[in-house]
C-alpha cells in the first residue's frame, strides 16, 4: 500500500471555497463516501478567530451551491461543530475510480486541503496523480509504503495515540516552549549540551521558573506515556 500525503486545491469544494473567502479552518471528525449517492457526509470541527467571522463563514458554507445537507450541532465563540453532506467532487470521484481510499483525518485552512489517501501499487497511484491534475491543482508532500500490519497497528491504538495527543495540547505555551528550547539545545543529551543556567538565559528568567515549568510539562507527557502504555497492544 502506497500512502500519499497532498496540498489539495479543489475548485468544487464548499469547505476550500469558505476557507478561502474567510477565516475559518475545518477539521474532519468522522466522514462517509457514499459511493452510489455520490455524496460526502462529515462532522467537523469549525474554528475561527472570533465569533463573528464563524458566523460568516458558516453561513457561507450552508449557502454553497454544492452543499446538499447542513446542520449545526453547537456554536460557542470561535468554535462550531457541524454535520454536512456534500456532492461528490471531481477529486473524489478520481480517487475511487481509481480504487483509492481516506488514510487519515483532513484539514483544511486558507484555500486548500490536507489530504491523506492510500492506493494499493505503485502504477494505480501514478494514474489516479495523473487523472487528479486535470481538474484540481495540488502538491505531494509526502509518499511512502505502508503495510497493512503497521495500518491496523495504527488502528489498534488510535486510543494510546489520542492520549498523548491530549497531553501535548494539555500544555502551556511555557511549557512546551521551555520543553522544545531545551530538547533542541541538547538538555536532554548525556552528557547535558546545555543547563538550566543557559536556558533560563534564553528565557530570561531564574533557574527555579525554568525548571519549574520544565517539571510541570515533563509531568503533564510522562502521565500520559503510563496511560498510553497502559492501553498500548
Amino acid at each position: 500500500m502506497l500512502d500519499v500525503t497532498m496540498d489539495m486545491e479543489q475548485f468544487d469544494c464548499p469547505f476550500i471555497d469558505t476557507s478561502a473567502d474567510h477565516d475559518v479552518s475545518f477539521s474532519a471528525m468522522h466522514w462517509q463516501l457514499d459511493t452510489a449517492a455520490e455524496q460526502l457526509e462529515t462532522r467537523l470541527l469549525v474554528e475561527s478567530p472570533d465569533r463573528y467571522e464563524l458566523g460568516e463563514g458558516l453561513t457561507a458554507l450552508r449557502d454553497h451551491e454544492n452543499m446538499a445537507e447542513y446542520r449545526l450541532f453547537s456554536k460557542q465563540d470561535g468554535t462550531a461543530i457541524i454535520r454536512t453532506v456534500i456532492e461528490e467532487t471531481n477529486a473524489m470521484s478520481t480517487i475511487t475510480d481509481h480504487g483509492g481510499y481516506i488514510t487519515g483525518p483532513f484539514l483544511i485552512e486558507d484555500g486548500s486541503e490536507r489530504w491523506q489517501v492510500g492506493f494499493d501499487d505503485e502504477a494505480t497511484t501514478e494514474a489516479a496523480l495523473h487523472d487528479l491534475e486535470k481538474g484540481n491543482e495540488f502538491v505531494v508532500e509526502d509518499r511512502s509504503e505502508l503495510s497493512m500490519e503497521a495500518l491496523f497497528d495504527t488502528m489498534r491504538n488510535a486510543n494510546a495515540a489520542s492520549t498523548m495527543l491530549d497531553a501535548c495540547r494539555d500544555l502551556t505555551d511555557v511549557e512546551r516552549e521551555t520543553i522544545e528550547t531545551a530538547a533542541d539545545a541538547g538538555y536532554f543529551e548525556s552528557p547535558r549540551e546545555a543547563t538550566l543556567s543557559t536556558l533560563a538565559d534564553e528565557f530570561d528568567v531564574s533557574t527555579a521558573a525554568v525548571s519549574k515549568n520544565m517539571r510541570r510539562g515533563e509531568k503533564k507527557l510522562l502521565r500520559s506515556v503510563v496511560a498510553a502504555l497502559d492501553g498500548l497492544e
